[in-house]
């Protein structure tokens, strides 16, 4: 790519990523770095429905494409259509897959930009004019930012702006008048089984919040039956837990936004809580931490059950499975502790939580 790339002004970008509300949070830094160099940039983005009602209206998308898989190949030939009326000087392509590739090649632009051929997946690079270069496995906000080294773009400071907005504040006050603060919200489910936690020792995490340290435990997250199980688990044992399951992403924006605390399996949540700066102990053993983990905040909150104990090693992008049973209670609790010595103070909800 040409080396005054980063001078031109006014582009028309586009962004392909599609899928999962954690990847469209790290996407947010690239958008704020990619505007604050020049404001008359033109931001895009096609994303699927899901993602969408987390992202929509913020301030540095101008315009979202919302591709809706669920129609089957219907939902290609819409997106065509949508895509003709919007010609781009460049395309990310920020998902390695056969899906994200096919909608690169429906753009109209002269630069499609994604993955060295390495870590495109189902042969992805052959829709892409160019890839960004090799480089081992980090951590997947940093292989984003990879695309803005080519683009000459900066991508300090780390800026999110996940909110809540101004005209959300309101309606989060609404929201968290519920629960009765200080307060910690529990996300109890993922989107794969092998990332889970067993409901049991979950209740006895929400038991001991509430009895040993004075929080609120407050059940987030969706309707799956899997964590509506969980709800009434912990419902049943413990007295002043609540539950907000399905409040919807933007909502749960607010909720994580005034919490204390949050506990947090390996999903979307606790990425948004991390944009938020809101600390958060992290359950991880079906991935690796140091690329899927929270993103240079609360690394000491993480219980790791993915390594073993001293293991050293690359950044990996392999799965280890039956690894979440590994996690005790007692590990939980024990960063529990080590968030109220350390971050209690400093990282108080804001005033208009």
């Amino acid at each position: 790519m040409s080396a005054d790339r980063g001078e031109r002004r006014g582009e028309r970008i586009g962004i392909v990523m599609l899928t999962a509300a954690g990847d469209a949070v790290h996407v947010l830094p690239l958008l704020n770095a990619l505007k604050r160099q020049d404001s008359g940039r033109h931001l895009t983005w096609v994303v699927q429905p899901g993602p969408a009602t987390l992202v929509r209206g913020h301030p540095a998308i101008d315009d979202l494409v919302v591709f809706d898989r669920s129609r089957g190949w219907r939902a290609f030939a819409a997106l065509r259509h949508e895509l003709a009326t919007r010609p781009f000087d460049i395309v990310l392509d920020l998902q390695s897959y056969l899906k994200a590739g096919i909608i690169t090649w429906m753009t109209r632009a002269p630069v499609k930009l994604g993955y060295d051929r390495a870590r495109a997946k189902d042969l992805n690079w052959l829709f892409t004019t160019q890839q960004i270069p090799p480089r081992p496995p980090r951590h997947i906000q940093d292989e984003y930012f990879e695309f803005l080294d080519v683009l000459q773009v900066s991508a300090e400071p780390v800026e999110w702006g996940l909110g809540p907005w101004p005209h959300e504040l309101e309606r989060q006050q609404e929201i968290v008048a519920r629960f009765q603060p200080p307060y910690v919200p529990l996300v109890v489910g993922s989107s794969k089984r092998e990332k889970d936690w067993l409901p049991e020792r979950w209740a006895e995490v929400a038991g001991a919040l509430e009895s040993d340290f004075g929080l609120q435990p407050v059940i987030v997250g969706a309707r799956t039956p899997r964590e509506v199980d969980l709800e009434r688990l912990v419902l049943a044992r413990c007295a002043r837990a609540v539950s907000a399951l399905d409040s919807g992403l933007r909502p749960l924006v607010g909720i994580l936004d005034a919490a204390a605390l949050v506990v947090s399996l390996d999903t979307g949540p606790l990425h948004m809580s991390v944009a938020l700066g809101r600390p958060v102990v992290s359950l991880i053993g079906y991935t690796d931490p140091r690329r899927t983990g929270p993103y240079r905040r609360f690394g000491d909150l993480v219980v790791d059950a993915f390594h073993e104990p001293g293991e050293e090693g690359p950044v990996t992008t392999g799965t280890r499975h039956g690894r979440m049973p590994r996690i005790t209670v007692r590990d939980v609790l024990e960063r529990v502790e080590r968030w109220q010595a350390s971050y209690d103070r400093a990282e108080s909800p804001r005033p208009n939580s």
